[in-house]
């Protein structure tokens, strides 16, 4: 089955109809989305700029991910809720457009690198002078930062690609 069949097909299921015909859901979830976005980039950059030793330098690496991961997942976990909420909404919006992809290629990439790279520091022997990709630290940080970045581009452009 295509994604142009697949989106047809939701498209006209009931709840795709109730979701765009009641005219305070989409604005509404749009809104959640955004605020979630502003948690989800804004833990990315205090933790990714703490990292790359720019921002809290008086701060140990691992209280300051420690403080912000919480925010970043919940904040990711309420993405994925509003994003299927609009996706199912509008599906031709978003599943036949390229940037949609690519916007979730890199929230995948975001996702991972933050698992990959920000869970060892939790550990509390863990020190980041010691680790065996010590001299990755900082331009895994400022790649981190440039991703989530990109992927709010990319959910701009979402609107004026078609």
């Amino acid at each position: 089955m295509s994604v142009e069949r697949f989106s047809q097909g939701l498209y006209g299921t009931a709840i795709s109809t109730e979701i765009r015909e009641v005219s305070w859901i989409i604005p509404a979830v749009q809104s959640i989305h955004i605020i979630a976005i502003a948690a989800v980039v804004g833990a990315a950059i205090v933790m990714d700029l703490r990292l790359a030793g720019v921002l809290a330098t008086d701060e140990s690496p691992r209280g300051v991910v420690k403080r912000h991961l919480p925010w970043m997942w919940s904040g990711l976990a309420l993405l994925l809720v509003s994003g299927l909420v609009l996706g199912i909404g509008e599906p031709n919006r978003v599943l036949t457009n390229s940037v949609f992809w690519i916007k979730m290629a890199l929230v995948l990439t975001g996702f991972t690198l933050t698992l990959l790279f920000r869970y060892p520091i939790l550990h509390p022997e863990y020190r980041i002078e010691h680790a065996r990709a010590a001299k990755l630290v900082k331009p895994l940080a400022w790649a981190s930062l440039a991703i989530w970045i990109a992927i709010i581009f990319c959910g701009r452009w979402i609107a004026y690609n078609q």
